[in-house]
C-alpha cells in the first residue's frame, strides 16, 4: 500500500519521524508498504524545517509545495490545490495526517474530496476552545478520518462523545517515540548551554507561538512583563511569528531575558532537559516537560493534555502577569510522576494498524 504522508510544520516533522522510520523498516522487511512524503512548506526556514529532517533522519520530501506563510484561508487554499494535484498523480491507498495545523486540515479535506482513506495521528484532542485555529483543524480531521490514532484514553472518550466509535485506536503518544529518538541522538558535546552562559537548572525556558498570544499584543505584553518581574535568567527561542510581533511592538528585551533564534529538535530537547522550569503555550512541549520531569507553566487558559495538570506537573496561567509570576514562584514539584501517554512504541502500533487495512473497528 502506498501511504502519502502530509507534513508541513515543526511539530509534524517531529511526529512523522518515528512513523516514517517504522514504515521504512517494514518495507525493507518485505511488507508491501511505500511512503510518499509531501511537505506543504508551512514552516520553511532552516531552523524550522530542514534541520529537523537532518537531525531525525527523515527522508527528503518527494514533493515540496512551498506554500509558506499567509492568512489561514490563503494558506489552506493553496495547500488544498497543491495536495489535490499530488493525490491525483500518486493515487495512494491512504493519506496520513498529523496533529492540528493547516497542513492537517488541508490534507484531510483534499483526501476526503477524492474519497481516499485518511489516518490521523494524534486524534481525539480537544481544548474545547473553538477560537483556536488548531481546534477547528483537529475536529474536522477527526470527523473525516477512517483510522484515528489516539495518544490517551481521554482522547478515545472524547471521540466516543462525538459519535466516533469505529477506527479508533489507543496507540500512545507518538511524541514519546520522538523524544526517545532525540535523547539517543543528543551530542554530549553540544555547546547550546555554554553559548548562552547557562548551566543545568540555572534558567527558565520560554516559548510563545500561538495566535492567541502572538496576535493579541495585550496578551504578549502581559507575558513579557511577567518575565521581567521574575528576575530569573530566561532563555527564549523566538518563533518567527512572535518575532514579527516584537518588531511591531518595539519590544526591548530586559536584561534577564535572552532572545535566540529557533533551534533544532536535538538542541531544544537539551534546553528543555536542563531547564529549571518551562513556560510555554506549546502542546508538545508540555508533554516533553512532563516526560523529562521538568515543571511546566502553560501560558494558556486550557490544555489538551489535562493529565499533566491533574498530576501536578503543569499549571495553567493564561496570559496574566500575576498568575504567571505566582505560579513560577510557588511551584511545588510533586512527589509522584506516573507514566502518561504510552511507552514510546506508538509508531510501531500505528504501522501495524496501517498494514491491516480498512475498514477497521476499535
Amino acid at each position: 500500500m502506498k501511504i502519502l504522508s502530509i507534513i508541513g510544520a515543526r511539530p509534524q516533522f517531529i511526529k512523522a519521524a518515528p512513523v516514517s522510520h517504522a514504515i521504512r523498516a517494514r518495507e525493507q522487511a518485505g511488507a508491501s508498504l511505500q511512503e510518499v512524503i509531501v511537505h506543504t512548506g508551512q514552516h520553511y526556514d532552516e531552523n524550522m524545517s530542514a534541520i529537523f529532517f537532518q537531525e531525525l533522519n527523515i527522508p527528503e520530501p518527494h514533493y515540496h509545495l512551498g506554500v509558506g506563510s499567509g492568512s489561514h484561508g490563503v494558506q489552506t487554499g493553496q495547500m488544498l490545490e497543491g495536495i489535490e494535484k499530488v493525490l491525483v498523480a500518486e493515487k495512494p491507498g491512504l493519506v496520513l495526517v498529523y496533529g492540528d495545523t493547516n497542513s492537517t486540515l488541508a490534507g484531510a479535506l483534499a483526501a476526503s474530496k477524492l474519497h481516499l482513506p485518511i489516518a490521523h495521528v494524534e486524534a481525539g484532542l480537544r481544548s474545547f476552545n473553538r477560537r483556536m485555529p488548531e481546534e477547528i483543524n483537529r475536529v474536522v480531521a477527526d470527523h473525516l478520518s477512517d483510522l484515528l490514532f489516539c495518544p490517551s484514553q481521554t482522547a478515545v472518550k472524547i471521540l466516543a462523545q462525538e459519535g466516533i466509535l469505529h477506527g479508533v485506536h489507543l496507540v500512545g503518544d507518538i511524541m514519546a517515540d520522538s523524544l526517545d529518538l532525540a535523547l539517543n541522538r543528543i551530542d554530549p558535546r553540544s555547546d547550546i548551554l555554554s553559548r548562552f552562559g547557562m548551566q543545568d537548572h540555572s534558567y527558565l525556558l520560554a516559548t510563545i507561538h500561538r495566535a492567541e498570544n502572538t496576535d493579541q499584543p495585550e496578551n504578549l505584553k502581559a507575558i513579557l512583563t511577567a518575565f521581567q518581574l521574575l528576575n530569573e535568567s530566561i532563555l527564549f527561542p523566538v518563533h518567527p511569528r512572535t518575532r514579527k510581533t516584537f518588531e511591531k511592538m518595539g519590544y526591548s528585551c530586559p536584561a534577564n531575558v535572552r532572545l535566540m533564534d529557533p533551534v533544532g529538535y536535538l538542541d531544544m530537547v537539551r534546553l528543555e532537559k536542563a531547564a529549571r522550569m518551562i513556560l510555554t503555550d506549546s502542546g508538545g512541549i508540555q508533554k516533553e516537560a512532563y516526560w523529562l520531569s521538568v515543571p511546566c507553566i502553560t501560558l494558556r487558559n486550557e490544555t489538551e493534555w489535562v493529565e499533566t495538570v491533574q498530576n501536578g506537573w503543569n499549571i495553567l496561567t493564561g496570559a496574566e502577569t500575576r498568575r504567571i509570576v505566582e505560579a513560577v514562584q510557588s511551584f511545588s514539584v510533586p512527589f509522584t510522576h506516573p507514566p502518561l501517554y504510552g511507552d514510546g512504541r506508538a509508531a510501531i502500533r500505528c504501522v501495524d494498524l496501517l498494514e491491516k487495512g480498512f475498514p477497521t473497528e476499535g
